[in-house]
């Protein structure tokens, strides 16, 4: 076993049920993690019972007063872990429950930055990461050109490990010389893109990523992303999508395509989310350009 000092992050807001099976998870891994930060994102249910009911050892509950949005949970819980010394942050979200031998198969593997697989309840994969996401190319519409699921058909064909280029925030390792280097997650995101954010920023200062094939996460929720772009996760969709391409874009033309994607969109509105999704898109646009200064390479 890995001698390091591993600590999980957890973010969760409003779905206990889930949670409760998240940290049962947890407690049925075959290399215990040494603590287990969950960042109570101000939640109105039920939450803080489980927690305060939950045996898990090491379990620490950190619960604020405001909704921080995953992102801000997760610059709160990494700043926490990497405060306490933890040589190895592992990142999860509420709705997912590891195999008891994934963080076994992860610390056995190479690399700073790494990625469990994640499959649904019938053992289909559907795992998102992109093996390619293209900020290069100002025709490509959306930056992510293929997946692991899109280029595998089962987590069975994949080799040991694959090199990916973004990463949910769902079963993502990363050693703290990465956070030494980079920083933390921006919680300015709120939701959306504060992972793939992070991944580009890891990736750019030299770590690469690699998902493991025999680490397996099961996530208990069917993979919708399909979000209304006319109701409020709309704004944070597009908004965080522009500051990805502000920030990391590769060329001017690349840099320029939000104010292209917004200008296809008002036009079309009428047809689409209406109104509603031309104001999205143009707030979007205003305050993508606000947030296009990097975030602090310190996790201080």
């Amino acid at each position: 076993m890995s001698a390091e000092q591993v600590a999980v992050v957890v973010v969760t807001f409003n779905r206990a049920d889930l949670l409760e099976r998240m940290l049962a998870g947890l407690g049925g891994l075959d290399r215990a993690p040494d603590a287990v930060f969950v960042v109570n994102n101000a939640s109105t249910d039920h939450t803080r019972e489980v927690l305060e009911r939950s045996t898990l050892p090491g379990l620490v509950a950190i619960h604020t007063t405001e909704n921080l949005g995953g992102a801000g949970g997760f610059h709160l819980g990494l700043k926490t872990a990497y405060d306490k010394g933890f040589d190895v942050m592992w990142l999860m979200d509420d709705d997912v429950v590891p195999a008891p031998d994934c963080l076994t198969r992860l610390l056995e593997a190479d690399g700073s930055c790494l990625i469990a697989v994640r499959e649904d309840l019938t053992g289909a994969l559907v795992e998102k990461s992109a093996v390619r996401f293209d900020l290069r190319n100002p025709l490509a519409i959306r930056p992510k050109t293929a997946s692991i699921d899109s280029t595998w058909a089962t987590r069975a064909d994949m080799p040991a490990t694959v090199e990916v280029e973004n990463v949910a925030f769902e079963g993502f390792l990363v050693r703290r010389e990465v956070v030494e280097r980079i920083g933390l997650p921006d919680p300015s995101y709120f939701i959306f893109y504060d992972d793939v954010d992070f991944a580009i920023r890891a990736r750019r200062a030299g770590f690469p990523i690699r998902a493991v094939r025999d680490a397996v996460l099961v996530r208990q929720l069917s993979f919708d992303q399909q979000h209304d772009l006319a109701g409020w996760k709309g704004y944070y969709m597009y908004r965080n999508l522009f500051v990805v391409h502000f920030r990391y874009g590769e060329n001017v033309l690349v840099r320029l395509k939000p104010w292209l994607v917004a200008l296809v969109v008002v036009l079309l509105s009428p047809l689409r989310g209406g109104r509603a999704e031309a104001r999205n898109v143009t707030r979007a646009l205003r305050d993508a350009r606000r947030m296009r200064a990097l975030p602090p390479a310190s996790p201080r």
